[in-house]
């Protein structure tokens, strides 16, 4: 019951945010992140798409090649566009993520630990994003920096419990992993895939490349994106406020990634003493660079249809040439059937 209510509180969750935000900001900044774009931004967001998306794939190889799947690294590019794709055009934002998982899985025989992969190549990213995330937004200038200073007793106790939690969580699994039940084999088996799939000595430095490499990309979009929407703030002092955004963007609230983007985006630029407008069209724009960075996966999903077509209307006609005959029955010769030898 739950996990069927759950996509839908996603969805709603994300349909609310942007309520929100056309309630409280008009649809001016809307219909502005479409209306400042032109072709050498889009053709800029475009190329640093390729790379985000080439990097991505690599590190998706690392990780499933170090958990002992094969994948190449040509399907790897094929088989993340078509993801990304999904993931911007259907609700959920993460559609795309299952279906390569799946595909992988079912070709290598081994759905589940395809999915695991998978799940650790995104966490890879999320570890790179938070750790410098956090590093900037507690030592630059920034909304998170000034509400730590207005309410430090606060931001004290929380990172106090969230530590707390942190060991508590590691003290659990290191109990987990010495017993002999299905869940201690369970956590066994999940410590042993993360730390050869993620820190091994032959996987961490790439892993660690791809996930700066696609960090810095992602960045670099949001620049061209507040370039086009007008805004003359410093890189230094738009960074923070990307990297925020950058981390909304990891909430399981979302409508195709639209929501708390957004708002986030929106928030951190009023909050900074720039325009919450502004803000708002700046993610629109990053938005529809994303969905134009993922629209090379429309080609591949309509050329794996058409080879999918193709494979099918082959085995239909040579079965239609040549029908398999029926199996012919032993008959015994006329002389032993006679005698009943």
């Amino acid at each position: 019951m739950t996990r069927s209510i759950w996509p839908w509180l996603r969805l709603l969750g994300g349909a609310a945010i942007l309520a929100v935000l056309l309630w409280r900001l008009g649809t001016g900044a809307f219909l502005d992140g479409l209306r400042v774009i032109d072709a050498p931004a889009l053709v800029a967001a475009f190329l640093i798409g390729v790379t985000t998306t080439v990097f991505s794939a690599w590190r998706w190889c690392l990780v499933a090649r170090g958990l002992g799947l094969t994948l190449s690294i040509r399907t790897a590019i094929a088989d993340y566009y078509k993801a990304l794709f999904l993931n911007a055009a259907l609700p959920g934002g993460v559609i795309g993520d299952v279906d390569r998982a799946v595909k992988h899985g079912r070709d290598e025989g081994d759905v589940a630990r395809s999915v695991r992969a998978v799940v650790l190549e995104r966490t890879a990213g999320q570890i790179v994003l938070i750790g410098v995330g956090v590093t900037v937004l507690v030592t630059v200038p920034s909304p998170v920096l000034t509400a730590l200073d207005a309410h430090g007793a606060v931001a004290a106790t929380v990172a106090a419990a969230v530590a707390l939690a942190v060991v508590l969580v590691l003290v659990a699994c290191r109990r987990l992993r010495q017993g002999g039940s299905r869940v201690a084999s369970a956590v066994r088996t999940t410590l042993g895939e993360i730390r050869t799939g993620l820190f091994s000595r032959r996987n961490w430095p790439g892993i660690t490349l791809a996930s700066t490499v696609v960090l810095g990309g992602h960045l670099a979009t949001f620049v061209v994106a507040a370039r086009s929407a007008g805004s003359q703030a410093t890189i230094g002092k738009l960074i923070p406020l990307m990297l925020l955004a950058l981390l909304a963007m990891s909430l399981p609230l979302n409508v195709g990634g639209w929501g708390p983007r957004e708002a986030v985006t929106a928030w951190a630029f009023g909050a900074a003493g720039l325009s919450a407008s502004q803000g708002l069209t700046i993610a629109v724009v990053y938005g529809v660079f994303a969905f134009v960075a993922a629209l090379p996966g429309v080609v591949v999903v309509l050329v794996r249809a058409v080879t999918r077509v193709k494979v099918v209307a082959t085995a239909q006609a040579v079965r239609a040439v040549a029908p398999v005959s029926p199996a012919v029955g032993y008959a015994p010769p006329r002389e032993l059937a006679r005698t009943g030898a």
